[in-house]
């Protein structure tokens, strides 16, 4: 049944400013809605109302990098009826608010209005808790990196929201996440690069990878063996924010 899946997450990525609910996408998929629930949760990792909410602010992380819409109009473009709604959940996944993303992201030489020098906001680890462990491993890609590898501990297995703990390495090398709270995490990492299935695009190619979940215990370490490809159809979008911190390649 991966087919109807693959319609769904077709259907919402080209109409994700509408109000798609779990009624109508099982509808369209000819399938009872609680059947549907379960097979698109299974394939995709997340609940059908979670990838349509992914999609959406994906969009927006796009209009506030490339337009000067206000931050209402951009809500509205993406399904949102209310400002305040969007303004917390994009807050909440991404890590930042939707002013702050604009103002880290934009660039020297950018044509949109420069805003007033303002210290830059870097989303924050998550507040520690008693107790921690270490997570440790070897990053593998079949393709080849261009940006430092981002790795982070998250508790969800959307890469979303602020990290408990991250660091940046290297492509096929040693990474260590140190201090991370005793709790179950999964374990993202992203970097931008090339990959022979990708050989055609112009553009640098996602690499990603997830791990988890994994259960942290305190004082103890946890080695893990991470390999990035490019995501397929069935991950949600990337949306926080500390992975797009510095997009720009390195030198090959």
């Amino acid at each position: 049944m991966e087919h109807l899946v693959q319609h769904a997450v077709t259907t919402i990525r080209e109409r994700y400013w509408e109000p798609l609910s779990l009624d109508e996408l099982a509808r369209s998929a000819m399938v009872s809605k609680y059947y549907f629930l379960r097979v698109f949760t299974r394939v995709t990792g997340v609940t059908p109302g979670r990838f349509l909410c992914a999609v959406r602010l994906q969009e927006a992380k796009r209009l506030l990098l490339s337009t000067s819409l206000t931050v209402t109009d951009i809500s509205v473009r993406v399904g949102y009826s209310s400002t305040g709604s969007f303004t917390r959940r994009f807050t909440e996944w991404v890590g930042l608010s939707p002013t702050q993303y604009r103002k880290l992201s934009l660039a020297p030489g950018d044509k949109r209005e420069q805003p007033a020098p303002t210290e830059t906001v870097v989303p924050d680890p998550a507040p520690r808790v008693r107790g921690s462990g270490s997570v440790t491993g070897v990053l593998r890609t079949a393709g080849t990196v261009l940006s430092p590898v981002y790795v982070g501990a998250f508790d969800s297995s959307m890469l979303q929201g602020t990290p408990a703990s991250w660091t940046n390495a290297s492509a096929s090398g040693r990474f260590t996440l140190a201090r991370v709270p005793a709790g179950t995490w999964y374990i993202h990492a992203v970097a931008h690069g090339h990959h022979p299935e990708c050989a055609a695009q112009a553009e640098l190619t996602p690499l990603t990878a997830t791990v988890g979940p994994v259960r942290v215990k305190s004082e103890a370490v946890h080695r893990l063996g991470i390999t990035l490809t490019p995501p397929d159809w069935t991950r949600p979008p990337i949306l926080s924010a500390l992975m797009d911190l510095d997009p720009q390649p390195m030198a090959a």
